[in-house]
Order: structure tokens, then C-alpha cells, then sequence
């Protein structure tokens, strides 16, 4: 059982990574991405926004009706999104100005929204939360890094913090678009051969038209066996 649960949790960080490996978020992923700062910010959001929604379309899954579900959903999702957009102006005005727009797109991401159809809406409460972290935090996880990557060698800081030796040595297409989708699929390159696990493949000669010139005393064998 606990590994079932470990298995839950930890399945968003590498083997169904919601960026790297199933390719959701794109567009937030690749828009908040040219800081450290407003990654991060994205990713608490989000994660946030998951385990609620998560939970709640959890409660609620015997209740709400299939032919409306998607639906019911999203304004579940739309709920959360508003309340976090409401502490945010309100406490870190700073971040809410940052994300911008992307902030209220939590609402149709499709990371929240296929975890709802996907998860939440067939497995008990407790199992959508651990799912809901996972994912936040696999989330939150490659934005970091995709940042990281960008801002240290596109802008020659981290966090805003300036890197002195790297100031001369910046790569500005990395803060740009273009640096943003070459970031993201050496990212995607690299987490696929990363996780992906060796294949065993049995060596035989079985079908191999040269088998006989390998061993010919089976062949002989063989047409000495058709002749009787």
C-alpha cells in the first residue's frame, strides 16, 4: 500500500512528467520560464490550484453528472484560480504583475484539467491530493529548470542575482522566444533518454536467410528430415 501511494506521488517528477513527458503547459511553461522568480511563482500557483481541485472534483465525483462533468470541472478549477489570484494581488502584487495573464490561464491548463478526467475523477480523495502534489511539483520542477538554464546563461543571473563572471558571456536568444522553445526540447531530449529504460532483445536465427551458411549441419539435418 505504501508503495502504491509513493508510486502515486512520485509518478509526476520523471516517468509522466507533465511537461517533459506528456507535453502539457507549453504555453505558461514557456512564457513564465525567462526567470528563476516567476517560475517558481507559476509553479506554487499551479501546484496549489491542483491539490485543491484535485480534492474537491474528488469528493465530488459520484455526484456530478457525466454529461456535464467537464464542465463542473472547470469551474471548480476556475474557483481556485480566482482565489489564488485575489492572495496574490493582494500579498505579492510584485508576482501578480509578473505573470500576468498566465496567471488566470491556470483555469484551462491542461495539466489541471487531464488530471481532474484522468485521476481525480476515478480515484479516492487522498489518492488525487498525493496525485496533485506529484504533478505540482514535477511541474513547478521543470519550469525551474528550463529558468535556470535561461536566465543563468541568457540574462548572466539567477533569481536576479547578477553572476559576475557570466556577464560577458550571456546568450540573449535565451531570453528570448526562440531560446525558449530550443531550451524546451533539449529538456524533452534529455529527460527521454534519461527514462528510458534498456530493451532486452532476444538474438536468434530464426527467419535469418544466411542461417544455413552458419550452421550448416541444421540444414542438413533439416533436408534429410523433409526427404523421409
Amino acid at each position: 500500500m505504501k508503495n502504491k501511494k509513493l508510486s502515486i506521488l512520485l509518478n509526476g517528477l520523471i516517468n509522466e512528467n507533465p511537461v517533459f513527458v506528456l507535453v502539457l503547459g507549453t504555453c505558461p511553461t514557456l512564457a513564465t520560464t525567462t526567470s528563476v522568480v516567476s517560475a517558481l511563482a507559476m509553479g506554487i500557483a499551479a501546484l496549489a490550484v491542483l491539490v485543491c481541485s484535485n480534492a474537491v472534483i474528488s469528493m465530488l465525483r459520484k455526484v456530478i453528472p457525466d454529461k456535464v462533468r467537464i464542465p463542473s470541472y472547470i469551474v471548480i478549477i476556475a474557483g481556485f484560480v480566482t482565489i489564488v489570484q485575489m492572495l496574490m494581488q493582494a500579498y505579492l502584487p510584485s508576482l501578480y504583475d509578473m505573470l500576468g495573464v498566465y496567471l488566470a490561464l491556470i483555469v484551462v491548463n491542461c495539466i489541471i484539467l487531464g488530471r481532474a478526467e484522468m485521476f481525480a475523477s476515478k480515484n479516492g480523495v487522498f489518492d488525487s491530493v498525493l496525485d496533485g502534489i506529484g504533478m505540482g511539483i514535477g511541474f513547478t520542477l521543470a519550469l525551474l529548470s528550463m529558468a535556470t538554464v535561461r536566465e543563468v546563461f541568457g540574462n548572466g543571473s539567477w533569481a536576479g542575482f547578477a553572476i559576475p563572471f557570466l556577464k560577458n558571456y550571456t546568450i540573449p536568444i535565451l531570453s528570448e522566444s526562440p531560446g525558449g522553445f530550443f531550451v524546451f526540447g533539449i529538456m524533452i531530449a534529455l529527460v527521454s533518454k534519461l527514462g528510458k529504460k534498456p530493451v532486452k532483445q532476444e538474438i536468434s536465427c530464426k527467419g535469418c536467410p544466411s542461417a544455413a551458411l552458419c550452421y550448416p549441419e541444421a540444414s542438413v539435418n533439416k533436408e534429410s528430415e523433409v526427404a523421409e
